[in-house]
């Protein structure tokens, strides 16, 4: 793969904000570079702006270099500076499954990006045939989710496997959902395809959703250029530190994913015994997409009663679908006695 004709030349050439805490590496008695306050340590001190000792914590974890890691504020982070790295605005073009995650098409927009949808099977499985289709000359990223939102499925990997290695350009494969499902995750494949960038996220297991961390893993080529992009000092300290922590506690989060799974079929049984539900799509996330008589109508019953599902009723291939998150046993047994209750 020839990343020099990928990456945008603007951004080839550019020379990234050296900042102080990028230009010394180490320890000393006395910082006096960055204008910072001497009092309040450590807060008056900038964070470190590449994070390696959390990336190397992570590291451990996910079985990758801490070079092949990118941090940023959530995946959306990640997912727009894509866009800035690989694609000319008004020339170049993205290709995308839908439906799928919303932040794709919004950050084609703000980038001022084609963004090219192609349907999924109507069982929400991937034709990569018909995907590769959608792509030309100008076509410089594919996005796929795995498993899928809202659907909540993996997609085939074979199938993924075909756009991978007959795409020369970027393929992104999101995993947001990668630890509520029995597949193996694509960062096993990341030393084999220079052109696969993986994106995973603290905010759905690990249940850190409000801090704001998600993770780009890919070759360290192209690690340098979101490094070169991002904003200098992304992951602020509390963020650093707290994850960091959160770190420690893998079997807590082990314990959480499988009580959610449990939860997760425990749901699906139930549901299945309401004449209002019409089908159930098969799920590797932490939700299932759930057909219904009337969406809008269940969905405001369900907000009136106080508890709230996502109404995808507007999305593509999901006419009256509603999306319903795993919550705790507690919360799955109100929201299953409001449906029963449902005339």
């Amino acid at each position: 793969m020839n990343l020099e004709k990928l990456v945008r030349p603007n951004i080839w050439k550019l020379k990234p904000y050296s900042s102080a805490r990028s230009e010394f590496k180490g320890e000393a008695s006395v910082f006096l570079d960055a204008n910072e306050n001497p009092y309040n340590y450590p807060y008056n001190r900038y964070p470190d702006p590449l994070q390696w000792n959390l990336k190397e914590k992570i590291a451990k974890i996910k079985q990758v270099r801490p070079t092949q890691i990118m941090l940023g504020n959530g995946s959306d982070e990640p997912i727009d500076l894509i866009f800035r790295i690989f694609c000319e605005p008004q020339k170049d073009n993205v290709v995308a499954i839908d439906p799928t995650y919303g932040m794709y098409e919004v950050c084609a927009g703000i980038n001022n990006v084609e963004y090219r949808k192609v349907f999924l099977n109507d069982d929400f499985s991937l034709n990569a045939e018909k995907l590769l289709k959608a792509t030309d000359d100008n076509t410089k990223v594919i996005f796929l989710c795995s498993p899928n939102n809202p659907t909540g499925n993996l997609l085939n990997r074979d199938e993924m496997l075909k756009v991978v290695t007959q795409f020369s350009k970027i393929v992104i494969i999101d995993e947001a959902y990668v630890d509520f499902s029995s597949e193996r995750s694509w960062l096993t494949e990341l030393n084999n395809y220079p052109n696969l960038i993986v994106l995973q996220t603290f905010s759905k297991a690990w249940g850190l959703a409000s801090v704001r961390c998600g993770l780009a893993f890919a070759s360290e080529e192209i690690i340098t250029f979101f490094n070169k992009v991002k904003y200098p000092y992304n992951i602020n300290l509390l963020t650093q530190e707290f994850v960091s922590k959160q770190l420690d506690k893998e079997p807590e989060k082990n314990r959480w994913v499988k009580t959610i799974l449990k939860e997760r079929s425990r749901l699906q049984s139930e549901l299945e015994n309401l004449s209002m539900v019409k089908k159930i799509y098969p799920s590797d996330a932490n939700s299932l997409l759930v057909r219904v008589d009337n969406a809008n109508e269940t969905y405001q019953y369900l907000v009136d009663k106080g508890v709230i599902v996502r109404n995808r009723n507007s999305v593509s291939l999901c006419l009256n679908c509603l999306r319903i998150t795993i919550g705790s046993p507690e919360e799955n047994t109100v929201l299953l006695n409001e449906l029963k209750s449902l005339k």
